[in-house]
């Protein structure tokens, strides 16, 4: 008799422990496991003469979008005056880094005053698709006050823009912008040029003002 009932309890314990795995195993797969795909941010920092007062709080802008930013995430960093170049490239985690590049290129110069935007975009495209074929998700962030200033050439063409951000878009189609700390108008132009391009998600224009919930839209747009 004894025999018997420690038989049955311990027939008890395994259907109870059975029933048990079957539901943990049911519910483990309707975990969806995230499809995390790490960021390629490239910025265009103005520091032309003309935008020099506002640079300081614009650095710290980039920094704030850095932090939020994953370890496996890349960032570069592109200065626009009256040239643009590439000032630094890496992981966005790396705060003494980022702030020696920014302070030692983006220093006042009378003479520098031209924005070459245009250049600076056309090198920002290339950099995204170069790392759009690395495996990153693609960004652009423009941070200044988007001037046409200096050498015609080198300035933004808001009529072949949308055209070449199409181009863009054929090879990288999650690629986002984000135009950061420009006069309301000259926002309401990259609006209304790229918003037929990029559509509400992927374009976010901010003046000064309203800039900490413009960020929270550009990690949504990334997929965070």
């Amino acid at each position: 008799m004894k025999m018997n009932k420690k038989l049955v309890t311990l027939g008890l314990i395994i259907l109870v422990l059975s029933v048990a795995i079957r539901f943990l195993w049911a519910g483990v797969r309707q975990i969806k496991v995230d499809d995390f795909h790490p960021a390629a941010v490239i910025f265009v920092v103005d520091s032309s003469a003309s935008n020099q007062k506002r640079l300081p709080e614009q650095k710290k802008v980039l920094r704030q979008i850095c932090n939020l930013l994953d370890p496996e995430d890349q960032i570069k960093i592109l200065r626009v005056s009256e040239d643009a170049y590439l000032i630094y490239e890496g992981t966005p985690m790396n705060g003494s880094g980022i702030t020696k590049s920014m302070d030692a290129f983006t220093k006042y110069d009378a003479n520098d005053y031209g924005t070459a935007y245009g250049i600076g975009l056309k090198k920002a495209f290339s950099h995204a698709l170069t790392m759009k074929k690395d495996g990153y998700v693609p960004a652009i962030v423009v941070i200044g006050d988007l001037e046409n200033e200096g050498a015609v050439e080198k300035q933004i063409n808001w009529n072949t823009l949308p055209a070449n951000v199409q181009n863009v878009k054929k090879y990288a189609p999650e690629i986002s912008m984000m135009f950061l700390d420009a006069h309301p108008a000259k926002l309401d132009l990259a609006k209304e040029k790229l918003t037929p391009v990029l559509g509400e998600t992927h374009l976010i224009v901010s003046p000064e003002q309203n800039i900490d919930k413009s960020i929270r839209r550009f990690l949504h747009a990334l997929g965070r």
